[in-house]
């Protein structure tokens, strides 16, 4: 015959003492996150040391009259939203192509070229102001297949690339380019320059595109 187990017996209520000794440890822990966290960050009342220890301090009683401290350089701000460009040129042997942007001083850009097989390629800039046929070079290489980077410009005038295709079959260079430009110049030598706006930003195109690949 098969016993049935009695049920396990209910738990004791906790006692009176047993409630007020977890009462005095709430209070005691929020007690020292009062004193540790709460007082620096909110109010600048650091008794212990850790709001300083932990960088709170600064969020209530910044240094300087009330006045966080900001550091004058890493940071330049612009006027107007940055743009976006991308473009593909298609060379065929001996094809030679110059694209480069109108840059102030100190402006920014971002940049991702790739090509569909060795191509000779300069990055150089041409001040504003300076003597005809002279130019500031910063990379020279004479086969390569892609670059990315950044870049400032170091004076006002236009900043850009050099390409070549020096094989024996044509060859694609693709640019990808956002940065704090509004326009680029383009030439094919023998031709002149061809002016050619950008006005793609990250506003005019909230999905994220570039601007119009096959431009």
């Amino acid at each position: 015959m098969s016993t049935v187990a009695p049920p396990p017996p209910a738990p004791e209520p906790p006692t009176k003492g047993r409630l007020v000794r977890a009462t005095l440890a709430a209070l005691g822990l929020a007690a020292v996150v009062l004193v540790t966290v709460v007082l620096p960050a909110e109010y600048g009342v650091d008794p212990l040391g850790t709001g300083e220890a932990l960088g709170l301090v600064v969020l209530s009683d910044p240094v300087g009259g009330g006045e966080i401290p900001v550091r004058s350089d890493g940071l330049t701000a612009q006027s107007t939203s940055y743009a976006i460009d991308q473009v593909h040129f298609d060379l065929e042997p001996g094809d030679e192509v110059e694209y480069k942007y109108r840059l102030a001083a100190g402006a920014a850009m971002l940049y991702a070229w790739s090509a569909t097989g060795p191509v000779r390629s300069e990055m150089h800039s041409e001040g504003d102001g300076a003597r005809a046929g002279t130019a500031e070079f910063f990379e020279v290489e004479e086969a390569s297949l892609g670059r990315n980077g950044s870049y400032v410009a170091p004076f006002p005038g236009v900043h850009g690339w050099y390409w070549v295709n020096q094989g024996e079959g044509p060859v694609t260079v693709t640019l990808h380019a956002s940065g704090f430009f509004d326009k680029a110049l383009e030439y094919h030598p023998p031709d002149g320059p061809v002016l050619r706006r950008i006005e793609s930003t990250p506003a005019d195109r909230p999905d994220g595109a570039g601007a119009d690949p096959g431009r």
